[in-house]
C-alpha cells in the first residue's frame, strides 16, 4: 500500500466548530486508550528511563487532547517516579478544546499547555528530558518529519518517543469499516482511514529517524500492529548537551500540523 501523499485530514484545515472539535479529540482519546496507543507510549518511555527514579521532563509535541502526557504523569506516580511535561500544540484551537474536554488539565501539577512549531521548538539544546509525539508523524511529509525529528533530538537529552500509526491495507480496512460503528463525528470517520493512508510503516520510521540522526532503543507494537511506539536515542558522535534546570521557551511559536 502506497503512502499517501500531499493530502490534508479535516483537522489540518480550519477549525471553526468547536463541538465537532471537541468530538474528534473525545474520540482520539478514547482510541489511544481502547487499541493500545497510550500503553505503548507507557512502556516506550518506561524502556527509555529503564530504572531511573529521579525527577523527569517530557515535552509532548502535537498533543491534541493531551490524554497521553495525562496518562504518562499518572503512571510515574504509581512508579514514584516524578514526570513534567509541556504538551504543545500549534493551533489554540486545539488547546482550548482539549481544556474544554478535560479540565484535569489546567489543574494537573506537572502539566503545562503551550502553543508551538514541531519543526522549530524554542528551547535551547537539551532543554527536556524525552521529546514524545502521538499521531504527529504521519502529518508530516518526510523533509517535514525529519526536521521534527531532528529538533526533538536536538531539545532531549535522553531520546526521543514516536508513537504513531503503521501503513497497511488491513489498517486502512479496518479504520474505514470500524470507525463509523464508535462515532458520528465527521472528523474521526474522515481523518482515520487517511491518517493510516498517510501514515509511514515501521521500515519507514526508522529511516526518517536514521535521517535525524536518532537510532531505535526499543520498539513497542499495539496489540493489533496497527501502531508503534519507537524509542530512539541519539547516534554516536551526535551533540547531546546537559540540559538547564528548567525549560525557557522564546516567544511567538509558528503554526505546524496538529493531531
Amino acid at each position: 500500500m502506497r503512502r499517501l501523499a500531499g493530502a490534508s485530514e479535516l483537522l489540518d484545515g480550519p477549525l471553526g466548530d468547536p463541538v465537532v472539535l471537541r468530538g474528534n479529540l473525545r474520540d482520539l482519546a478514547r482510541i489511544n486508550r481502547w487499541s493500545g496507543g497510550t500503553r505503548a507510549s507507557t512502556i516506550a518511555l518506561e524502556r527509555l528511563l529503564g530504572r531511573r527514579t529521579v525527577p523527569h521532563t517530557m515535552l509532548d509535541v502535537g498533543t491534541g487532547a493531551a490524554d497521553i502526557p495525562l496518562a504518562l504523569i499518572a503512571d510515574g506516580v504509581r512508579r514514584n517516579r516524578v514526570l513534567r511535561v509541556t504538551a504543545t500544540d500549534s493551533r489554540p484551537e486545539v488547546i482550548d478544546a482539549a481544556l474544554a474536554n478535560d479540565p484535569r488539565l489546567g489543574t494537573t501539577e506537572g502539566l503545562v499547555l503551550q502553543l508551538t512549531d514541531a519543526r522549530a521548538l524554542p528551547w535551547p539544546d537539551g532543554s527536556f528530558d524525552v521529546v514524545h509525539s502521538s499521531l504527529l508523524v504521519h502529518h508530516l511529509e518526510p523533509r517535514d518529519a525529519i526536521a521534527f525529528l531532528r529538533e526533538a533530538g536536538r531539545v532531549a537529552r535522553l531520546g526521543v518517543i514516536v508513537n504513531d500509526l503503521v501503513r497497511a491495507r488491513r489498517h486502512w480496512v479496518a479504520a474505514r469499516a470500524g470507525l463509523p460503528l464508535i462515532t458520528r463525528n465527521r472528523f474521526t470517520r474522515h481523518d482515520g482511514p487517511m491518517s493510516v493512508q498517510r501514515s509511514y510503516t515501521r521500515v519507514e520510521l526508522r529511516a526518517l529517524l536514521a535521517g535525524a540522526n536518532l537510532r531505535p532503543v526499543a520498539e513497542v507494537g499495539a496489540l493489533f500492529g496497527h501502531r508503534v511506539a519507537i524509542a530512539a536515542v541519539s547516534m554516536p558522535g551526535a551533540s547531546r548537551p546537559e540540559p538547564p534546570r528548567e525549560p525557557r521557551p522564546r516567544e511567538d511559536p509558528g503554526p505546524r500540523p496538529s493531531g
